[in-house]
């Protein structure tokens, strides 16, 4: 943060003036333009320099805050600028000597004080501008969740989708305009909310919600169940799965390239190892396509990119991955392809084919790494009695290149 910026990012609170430090004061004061949406505009009715209101979409704002380069600004944004807000978009356009911040409360933090919860152990959510189902991973009975919407309707839609995932019994308490004279929170079940439809609730607003009810819990480890994907038979099994996550290996900040996605299972098993690691899964069926980005919708993974056409065309135009899963599409070319394109990245390669195992075989004395074939059975009735029913034998081949 520098100490003689041409722009400050303020954070406000409902409570308006009132609620700011002697620094946000001062900048306010010394200010030749303000900048901010209509909301945040009239919480500051005595302003003495110039006001602007902040265009919508977002990002038209951000063009004209830059043609403002060079004289005293104040941009406005929401509690913490820096948490769900304005802050990192704007930050990332300018050098570090152009601005600097002052952050009021978080809505997080203010419900969790009006609750007693606490914020550490509280699962902090953005869907003002996300789906609803960013939730999934984090419903378990007795999880504590603040979640910001966009508008009114969030709360209803809010418990729509908590019933809908069988945890009808939540407990919500939707908060309008926390720290302001209009502040307001009510508490109703889940399934209460639903309803009673016709109650209306006023931006700004968050909801914290304690999770409760029977609904399916996502299990943390890799692997999981083969139906929480839609898929069409073409599927990486939970078991090789489960193997092929770990030997691939996801750490945070990392970009996989998963070649042959099928349901994009082990693409959207990698996001959720991680809020902070990328995907990218090519797919040359278009309905297959469709079905990992459907998949990547409804288990709560926004951060995936899905690739429809033939990986040897479209490697060429992605960004470099760390590690790369090839489930499917294997052939000498994609192999040669890869050894020039994601020079240094972890590649985890599966075979079912003897063709496709003896061209693993063939890479892997050039190259070195593990080898490792898979057999695996599985107990199934055989007359009044069980037997072991073998899947087909899956080579692994794992390298750095």
């Amino acid at each position: 943060m520098s100490e003689h910026p041409w722009l400050t990012i303020i954070g406000l609170g409902e409570d308006g003036p009132d609620g700011l430090s002697p620094a946000s004061l001062a900048a306010l004061e010394a200010a030749e333009i303000v900048m901010g949406p209509p909301r945040h505009l009239s919480l500051l009715p005595d302003l003495h320099g110039e006001t602007r209101v902040w265009p919508v979409p977002f990002a038209d704002g951000v063009a004209q805050l830059m043609a403002l380069r060079g004289r005293r600004v104040v941009v406005l944004a929401s509690g913490d600028p820096f948490w769900f807000g304005a802050g990192r978009v704007l930050a990332r356009e300018l050098a570090p000597e152009e601005w600097r911040a002052f952050p009021n409360l978080s809505c997080f933090a203010l419900a969790a004080n009006r609750l007693g919860w606490a914020l550490e152990s509280t699962t902090c959510l953005g869907c003002h501008a996300a789906p609803l189902s960013r939730l999934r991973p984090h419903l378990y009975d007795g999880a504590r969740l603040i979640v910001t919407l966009r508008d009114g309707m969030g709360p209803e839609a809010l418990a729509t989708y908590l019933g809908a995932q069988c945890f009808a019994e939540s407990r919500l308490h939707v908060m309008e305009a926390l720290g302001g004279p209009r502040e307001r929170v009510t508490s109703w079940t889940a399934a209460g909310l639903e309803d009673h439809a016709e109650t209306e609730f006023t931006a700004p607003l968050c909801v914290a919600v304690a999770v409760a009810g029977a609904g399916r819990v996502m299990p943390k480890a890799g692997g999981l169940p083969d139906d929480w994907f839609d898929h069409d038979g073409q599927i990486t099994k939970r078991p090789v799965r489960a193997l092929t996550l770990s030997t691939l290996a996801p750490r945070p900040m990392e970009h996989l390239w998963d070649i042959g996605g099928g349901s994009g299972s082990v693409a959207i098993e990698w996001l959720l190892a991680h809020p902070m690691t990328e995907a990218t899964t090519v797919e040359i069926d278009p309905a297959r396509a469709e079905r990992i980005t459907q998949n990547a919708a409804r288990l709560g993974v926004d951060r995936l990119r899905v690739e429809q056409g033939d990986a040897l065309e479209v490697i060429d135009r992605l960004a470099p991955p760390d590690a790369v899963f090839v489930g499917g599409g294997l052939s000498e070319a994609l192999l040669q392809r890869l050894s020039e394109r994601a020079k240094g990245a972890r590649l985890v390669a599966n075979a079912v084919t003897l063709e496709s195992e003896m061209l693993l075989t063939q890479w892997q004395a050039r190259l070195g790494g593990d080898l490792l074939r898979l057999a695996l059975s599985e107990a199934t009735p055989l007359g009044r009695k069980r037997g072991w029913r073998s899947s087909y034998p899956i080579v692994q081949w794992s390298v750095t290149l």
